[in-house]
């Protein structure tokens, strides 16, 4: 396993020098634990060397930092982007990425060291980008609580999506993190037929049961919206699926609805594939064709549906999530002692 020379230029930390490699090969820990939710997974603690990535700058995504303390993810959507990101590590990109499972052990600490570095001026930090912080690792290594904690004491922003119900276990220090900073949660249902979830989705709680979470959220005075994503052509995009799933959306309290029509990028398209050809033979041409000019679909198809998804919001009352710049809220400065003053440069 290529731990050695894996390495982050994108983001290095608060004082680096150029990349560094991601992992001290010499601290990972590879683990397995014979219980019904984690057989056949195997886990791999590393004590990693930076937790805050930056975004490439020709993303799509709206926001610059990440914060991802898991690689791989046991949900097992056939559909996620991120599989490409475990053949950086020589892992296998399909089952592999479903069972082979990297926890950054010291992400807690890391984070909060980094965000009392003087040169961290509170941007905006996204969680669940990536792979799910609340899958099932969660459950046992608890990094969460500590990444919250920190961001909730320094009045960092953030926002986190997730399939996980895990995340109501977190609900009182969200609720603490709210009261000083804006916190943002998004929970991902992109459908509720259920024989589509339990073959595209296999490892992720019900879609009811994610859309529980928005109520208790809601209830609780956190806002949270949906994430309908994705809308998996000519399996999740008919009219009545789209109303169905727009109609339980609003029923939860969610305060918007964002459609996102699935993407292939390479790691995942391969994955997909596969799995279209061995369940839905007769589309893979259709998605071949779909999918000629690269990972999106086309922007017509893109347009329509989420035309009808909007359409269907209003409908039942609820609007489209508006882009807009994280609230920031300015740290506590305490006052320098007199002499030169060094400036740095982000």
């Amino acid at each position: 396993m290529r731990w050695d020379n894996l390495a982050e230029t994108d983001s290095p930390g608060p004082g680096a020098g150029g990349a560094a490699a991601l992992f001290d090969a010499d601290a990972v820990v590879t683990r397995t634990f014979d219980t019904p939710e984690f057989r056949g997974v195997t886990f791999h603690e590393v004590r990693a060397r930076s937790i805050v990535n930056r975004v490439p700058g020709v993303s799509r995504m709206p926001f610059e930092w990440t914060v991802n303390p898991y690689r791989g993810c046991t949900h097992a959507c056939v559909y996620c982007f991120a599989r490409k990101t475990h053949s950086y590590l020589d892992l296998d990109t399909g089952i592999g990425f479903d069972s082979q499972i990297v926890v950054k052990v010291n992400a807690p600490e890391l984070l909060r060291r980094h965000l009392s570095s003087r040169r961290w001026e509170g941007a905006h930090i996204a969680m669940g980008t990536n792979v799910d912080c609340y899958q099932r690792a969660e459950g046992r290594y608890r990094l969460m609580p500590g990444i919250i904690e920190a961001l909730r004491d320094h009045a960092n922003p953030f926002s986190i999506l997730t399939k996980g119900t895990l995340i109501l276990r977190d609900l009182e220090l969200l609720k603490e993190a709210s009261e000083v900073t804006h916190v943002g949660i998004s929970v991902s249902v992109g459908f509720v037929d259920h024989a589509l979830w339990r073959t595209v989705e296999p490892g992720t709680p019900a879609p009811e049961r994610r859309l529980d979470v928005v109520r208790t959220l809601t209830e609780h005075g956190i806002g949270c919206g949906v994430l309908m994503a994705p809308v998996i052509p000519f399996l999740g995009d008919h009219p009545d699926q789209l109303r169905a799933t727009v109609r339980a959306i609003a029923a939860s309290g969610a305060t918007s609805v964002t459609p996102l029509v699935l993407h292939l990028r390479p790691g995942a398209r391969e994955w997909f594939m596969e799995w279209l050809a061995e369940h839905h033979p007769q589309l893979v041409r259709r998605y071949e064709r779909l999918y000629a000019e690269g990972a999106y679909a086309p922007k017509w198809y893109q347009r329509r549906i989420t035309r009808q998804v909007h359409e269907l919001a209003t409908e039942f009352g609820i609007g489209p999530a508006h882009r807009g710049a994280a609230r920031r809220i300015p740290r506590r400065v305490e006052p320098e002692p007199a002499g030169p003053t060094q400036l740095t440069l982000l």
